[in-house]
């Protein structure tokens, strides 16, 4: 996986590349010829005592070393551009790739996995391509050209190098091997860390209204001290990487100082290409030495790479028709016929044999006890789930042959947790339409019940807002949620218990206030408080995912049980009549 992703999207900077190799290799072939040099100096300059010779061959080193420094200058920036290139392209597939997600895809992965896998491991394989591109084509090129100026400088030592290459490659294998598993463990050791971590930050009034800081500490201590463990396990391997190499490369030398100094000493080599050889042959380690750095990238990196294509190769179980209709022949109905839905797993559908049909200026309620599939029903509407069973149109249409932008342009969606993004109060707005006016903003805020609280803010429209507004209470959040449905002006309104956190003051305004609105439009209000649905021209009583009770207030209080035991436990019975 982890080549599959790199070759897929460093494709498209194959002459950055080009640009990288070439300089690498420049780069490298001066490094390799300085100690050839060197040795010339000292047999042809510093023992006959030549110093014009010295001068000579002292300008050449320094030419190729200033060769060697703009070549690596240019082939990091190369590599550091591609890297980052990398990067940026595989987190937009990611975003795109989780955008296109039905809510089961992102209920599987979970948020914190997602999360982790667009950072951590996105930036995991980046670091590996911009290693790649500096030390993973520098030493191939330095092992090669070092083993063979190195046998050019003298041939009778070269079973230094076939001994040495070989023990380095079993010893790092050896440590290798023993890291794969740890890294892949550490992954998933931190998507747990960042769950819970996600978890505690988030519900962190609840942990404190119920005194669980002492258990919620525990969970954590828990998941850390596993990642510790993990981490601590493979960091022991990866510590011995540099020793082995290092011993190795310290035993060569000594066996080359030896064994060399024999041969100059019996005249078969000279003191120059005694320097060089050895130079050469550290060349040869430092170059075992960055593939071993890179072996240590390898492991955590395709273990990342293999999360990152489990998310680019996952596709939505909500997918667009090939074949989408265009021409509707209705505007702004609903219909469910004998609709049944099931979660992944579940031991019961959710909802069973749901049929109902909602017309433009008519309000469908929908009421029932918790667990009923209430907001479920909601959510097929737009396609956050598919029907396991049955259809769902909309404008006449299935909503599975419609065009996804075509079907969320009419559905004006408020859900049942109010989220706002950070910005202002207008750019949220703005989400419902991107054209709209201040006037139609101002306007949709005091239909919404809105406006007062927001004029009182100093910035008025430009007032900041923070990530899932909780700089404003529970009930302005979902003033601002519903104003900005508002604001789209759609020819269907899903309001998922939108009214729960309102006064029945303001509750009662807001819908006073949205009828003149919806005149046009098909409403579908789900509550949970009679009061807000009584008026509705038809209401749905569900009970086990099934429609237990059909009609409007007055109807259901005469012939539907479980309607009237909802309405006398919120209700008098004058309220009720």
């Amino acid at each position: 996986m982890l080549l599959r992703l790199v070759r897929q999207y460093v494709a498209p900077y194959r002459r950055p590349l080009t640009f990288v190799v070439l300089l690498q290799f420049v780069g490298t072939m001066g490094a390799l010829y300085l100690p050839s040099l060197n040795a010339d100096i000292i047999d042809n300059g510093v023992i006959p005592g030549d110093t014009d010779y010295i001068l000579r061959i002292g300008a050449v080193m320094l030419a190729v070393s200033f060769v060697q420094i703009f070549c690596s200058i240019g082939a990091v920036w190369f590599g550091a551009k591609t890297a980052m290139s990398f990067g940026r392209d595989v987190r937009s597939a990611i975003f795109h790739r989780v955008g296109t997600f039905s809510q089961r895809e992102v209920q599987d992965f979970g948020a914190p996995s997602l999360i982790t896998r667009q950072t951590n491991d996105v930036q995991q394989v980046q670091m590996l391509v911009l290693l790649s591109c500096t030390l993973m084509v520098m030493a191939p090129i330095m092992m090669v050209g070092g083993i063979i100026m190195a046998i050019r400088e003298d041939l009778g030592l070269s079973w230094l190098i076939a001994v040495t290459v070989p023990v380095l490659a079993v010893a790092l294998g050896f440590i290798i091997s023993r890291m794969v598993p740890s890294f892949r463990l550490m992954q998933a050791r931190i998507d747990e860390v960042n769950r819970l971590l996600r978890e505690q930050i988030t519900g962190v009034r609840v942990v404190r209204a119920f005194v669980r800081e002492p258990l919620e500490t525990e969970r954590f201590a828990a998941a850390n001290t596993d990642l510790t463990t993990v981490a601590i396990r493979a960091g022991r391997w990866q510590a011995l990487m540099f020793p082995t190499v290092m011993l190795v490369a310290n035993v060569a030398s000594v066996a080359v100082l030896w064994f060399g100094g024999h041969r100059v000493e019996s005249g078969e080599m000279q003191i120059g290409a005694l320097t060089a050889y050895l130079s050469y042959l550290l060349q040869i380690v430092m170059a075992v030495m960055m593939g071993t750095f890179m072996m240590m990238m390898v492991p955590r990196s395709a273990v990342c790479a293999d999360r990152v294509m489990e998310v680019l190769h996952t596709d939505s179980s909500v997918v667009p028709h090939a074949d989408p209709v265009v021409d509707l022949p209705e505007r702004g109905t609903l219909a469910f016929d004998h609709v049944e839905f099931s979660y992944p797993g579940a031991d019961a559908p959710v909802l069973q044999d749901l049929t109902f049909r909602a017309q433009p200026g008519q309000t469908v309620a929908v009421i029932g006890s918790t667990g009923a599939g209430k907001s479920t029903l909601v959510n097929l509407v737009p396609r956050l789930f598919d029907v396991t069973a049955g259809t769902v149109a909309v404008d006449g249409v299935d909503v599975r042959r419609l065009e996804p932008d075509q079907l969320w342009s009419v559905i004006g969606l408020v859900p049942q947790k109010a989220y706002l993004f950070s910005g202002t109060v207008r750019s949220n707005l703005l989400h419902g339409r991107t054209e709209a006016t201040d006037d139609e903003l101002w306007a949709a805020l005091e239909i919404a019940q809105a406006d007062g609280f927001v004029r009182a803010m100093p910035e008025g429209l430009d007032a900041p807002i923070t990530q899932g507004g909780t700089n404003v209470s529970g009930g302005q959040r979902q003033r601002l949620a519903i104003a900005r449905a508002v604001v789209r002006r759609p020819e269907i309104y899903l309001f998922d218990d939108s009214f729960s956190a309102l006064d029945l003051a303001t509750d009662a305004r807001l819908r006073a206030a949205l009828r003149p609105v919806t005149r046009e439009a098909t409403v579908v209000l789900v509550a949970q408080r009679v009061s807000t649905i009584r008026d509705a021209d038809q209401i749905l009583v569900l009970e086990e995912g099934r429609v237990v009770g059909r009609g409007t207030h007055l109807e259901l209080l005469d012939d539907c049980p479980t309607y009237q035991e909802i309405v006398a436990s919120q209700l008098s019975a004058e309220e009720a009549a």
